[in-house]
């Protein structure tokens, strides 16, 4: 593994493209960087509309999903919430892509303020799905007057093995399959099968998945996303190689979830669109390393120990005889399944925050339960840029949104035009740089003045936020959080980890 993040140059300080593009290739990255954004009168690739079964999209900016830890109760949004969605609207991206987490059942929370389905109250979820969704369409409609061409879905998702529905602090897993690693940090014991889902209990969430995609059609939203990403349920069912019965074992049997929802959801919700947000490829959990963790600062990234357990029949796409190599076979077979089953629209990441962040969202600055980066972050960006090219040309019947651009700050742009006008990918996808410069798509397409003081600088408060029980936002440059009462909260919070970590030290 590499030293830790001081060694590695920030963006920022690459004062122009051409340092920028011989800092790449000073890392033997294949990365397409053009020389100047582009406006949508000068030619803009990002300005091309995107045929989406059917539906013709305004351009190529997507908005990733979020999940703020800002709901009510009760499952419905909060003025957080919707202050989020309004600046979805006026990014001047046409295509958001579900828009926010929206559980589908009360015990698949991943925080007890995620907004869904709560107490199986149906009327009051789809009141909160308008709210949402209106929010966004004003917003839109008042900056750039057209909504014909905003397609707007909702992210359907159960948190699994990662729920909190009652206490923030407080995991309340439900799994598809024992984790020989990821079981003994969420306090599972090897044997307890009480959190292990049964087929039964799948069924009825399956009908949940259902329920909550009528909602959101009534709401009237363009499609709905079956998540299956960032170790959550529906991707742990694709890794489910060691669970007996028919939602695991070989590939029908791991797919089955994804495939019965869909299939539902096809035939009860007719005229709805489905989306896919896939972790393309995972691999084992990291851990920071203790012998470099000092002075309170963690040490880079290591993984846990997996020798023991080769084959690793616990990664999609990963090879099972070395899982820190990715493995794309049956990431293509899957997408190639949807396709056929009339899903075409994926949003490829990769991996999980929760357990290797460095891969799913590269950052100089590590969330307060990760590590630093064991390599430049700028790595991580190509590592994803590469596996979107490599489906793109392996599933050519699905349109793909790529994903961790948001590293790449004043370069986003330059990297993101290159890779449409070269066709490695569909849609570039944008999230956390959403939070503090949700501008950002309308003025690369009017041409106007870049704001780089905005510019997300991976500082991961948005991460460190919510991980402490905190509402999710970019502290360091939004006002509205930098001022509010929680920013002390988020304060304390790292003053208390830092000290807990120089106690573990001393140890």
């Amino acid at each position: 593994m590499a030293a830790a993040q001081d060694t590695y140059p920030k963006i920022g300080h690459l004062k122009d493209v051409p340092a920028f593009r011989a800092h790449a290739a000073s890392l033997g990255l294949d990365l397409p960087i053009d020389d100047a954004i582009l406006s949508a009168a000068d030619g803009s690739p990002l300005a091309q509309p995107l045929d989406v079964g059917g539906f013709v999209v305004g351009n190529r900016w997507c908005i990733h999903p979020m999940e703020g830890w800002d709901g009510n109760a009760d499952g419905t949004p909060t003025e957080h919430t919707l202050r989020r969605w309004q600046h979805f609207g006026e990014s001047g991206a046409k295509f958001i892509w579900g828009g926010e987490a929206f559980a589908v059942q009360e015990d698949g929370r991943a925080n007890p303020l995620q907004i869904g389905v709560i107490d199986d109250d149906v009327p009051r979820a789809e009141r909160g799905a308008r709210d949402l969704l209106k929010t966004l369409l004003d917003a839109h409609r008042a900056r750039f007057s057209d909504t014909s061409d905003l397609l707007v879905g909702l992210q359907l998702t159960h948190s699994g093995r990662f729920c909190r529905p009652r206490d923030k602090k407080k995991l309340e897993p439900k799994i598809a399959y024992h984790h020989p690693i990821l079981d003994a940090r969420v306090g599972i014991a090897a044997d307890d099968d009480s959190v292990l889902l049964t087929d039964e209990a799948i069924e009825r969430l399956i009908d949940n998945y259902v329920r909550a995609a009528k909602i959101a059609q009534r709401a009237g939203f363009g499609f709905v996303d079956v998540k299956h990403c960032h170790g959550y349920l529906g991707h742990e069912f694709l890794s489910a190689f060691t669970r007996a019965g028919k939602f695991g074992g070989d590939f029908e049997g791991r797919t089955r979830f994804a495939r019965e929802i869909i299939g539902r959801i096809q035939s009860e919700c007719p005229g709805l669109m489905i989306g896919v947000r896939l972790s393309a490829f995972d691999h084992p959990p990291f851990k920071p390393d203790p012998a470099k963790s000092v002075g309170g600062k963690l040490g880079p990234g290591i993984p846990e120990e997996y020798r023991q357990h080769l084959p690793y029949y616990y990664g999609f796409g990963c090879n099972p005889n070395d899982p820190l190599e990715m493995n794309l076979a049956e990431p293509i077979r899957f997408i190639n399944m949807l396709a056929g089953l009339g899903v075409r629209m994926i949003n490829v990441s990769c991996c999980s925050p929760y357990y290797n962040p460095h891969y799913q969202r590269p950052a100089i600055f590590p969330p307060s339960d990760g590590y630093q980066p064991p390599e430049d972050p700028l790595i991580g960006v190509e590592r994803q840029i590469q596996a979107v090219r490599q489906l793109k040309a392996a599933c050519p019947n699905s349109m793909l949104v790529g994903t961790g651009y948001t590293y790449l700050q004043e370069y986003c742009p330059h990297v993101a035009q290159a890779v449409i006008r070269h066709s490695w990918a569909d849609s570039i996808g944008i999230g956390r740089l959403v939070l503090s410069y949700w501008e950002m798509p309308a003025d690369t397409l009017a041409g106007k003045t870049f704001h780089a003081k905005k510019l997300c600088r991976t500082f991961s408060d948005c991460t460190t936020a919510p991980r402490n029980g905190i509402i999710s936002g970019c502290y360091p440059l939004d006002p509205h959080y930098k001022e509010a009462p929680e920013h002390a909260e988020l304060k304390a919070a790292k003053a208390e980890l830092r000290k807990r970590l120089m106690v573990q030290q001393t140890r």
